[in-house]
Order: structure tokens, then sequence, then C-alpha cells
């Protein structure tokens, strides 16, 4: 998980609702194709974004209830978060520059 955080639904409040840094959320699953094609994508952006955002990465397996409270329904999904809301979402696997650009919107 490189410079990700693996983020459950005990932490989820601590490390998204409550940080004063945007936040992205990568909903994945082991099983999900799309997911670990976008993977070393989230990683990347982790990288560079450094101590500008957090990433996050939620494993819908392991953690229904905060899956379930964001109603995803098909994985990847990423969430941006900003003050603890979702300012923005992107379904489904996309190019890094797409993610990249959402990202920057919302620092």
């Amino acid at each position: 998980m490189g410079n990700t955080l693996e983020v459950t639904d005990q932490t989820f409040a601590e490390v998204v609702k409550n940080s004063d840094k945007t936040v992205l959320v990568d909903f994945w699953a082991e099983w999900c194709g799309p997911c670990k094609m976008l993977s070393p994508i989230v990683e990347e952006l982790a990288v560079e974004f450094g101590d500008q955002a957090v990433i996050a990465k939620v494993n819908v397996d392991d953690n229904m209830l905060i899956s379930q409270e964001f109603n995803i329904r098909s994985i990847p999904t990423l969430l941006f978060f900003k003050n603890g809301e979702v300012v923005d979402k992107q379904v489904g696997y996309v190019p890094k520059n797409v993610l990249k650009q959402k990202l920057e919107a919302n620092l």
C-alpha cells in the first residue's frame, strides 16, 4: 500500500471526515480487475500530492458499513472529500490525468 492509507469502518471518520485536507478515497476489492488497474495510479497520486492531500483506500469486502453509508454499488469508486463532505465522485477506471484534475480542483 505504499503511500496510501488503508482506511476501515473504524478509522474512516478520523482519517477522512476530520481531515483538514482534501481526501481521495478509493473503494476497491481484491477480486476487481479495474481496481487492480487503477491501484498504481492511486499510488502515484499519493506520491505526487504528498502533504497536499490524503489518498486512502477502502476494501469494500472488509468494510461494509462505510461502503453502505456512501452507497458504493460498483467499484472502483473514488470519492473526493473536502471538510468531511463528498465534493466529487468517479466511478470506474479512468486515466490518471482525470483523477489528478479532480484532485487539483478540490485542493
